[in-house]
């Protein structure tokens, strides 16, 4: 039993490692945005493929985990925006 514990915490780090990489040059590229939105929707959009990654593969689908990951970021990130927007007015 302990040889499957190790493979499978194993196997989450080293499928984890390329999409936070993935997430920290994608903030990278954040920062040179021209808009707000397009900095939160980035950013939003990173942290969820960074959270839907690390659930996907506790789950068994890493993939899967962090592109519904990076498309609910990218929507929190959107509707963040909106509100900061209508905030300022």
């Amino acid at each position: 039993m302990t040889t499957t514990a190790t493979f499978t915490a194993r196997t989450v780090k080293r499928a984890t490692l390329p999409w936070l990489l993935a997430a920290c040059l994608a903030l990278a590229g954040c920062a040179g945005a021209d808009s707000d939105t397009a900095k939160r929707a980035g950013v939003g959009g990173a942290l969820g493929t960074i959270g839907g990654a690390a659930i996907g593969a506790a789950s068994g689908s890493y993939l899967t985990g962090a592109a519904i990951g990076a498309g609910v970021g990218v929507a929190g990130g959107f509707i963040y925006d909106q509100y900061k927007k209508a905030q300022d007015d």
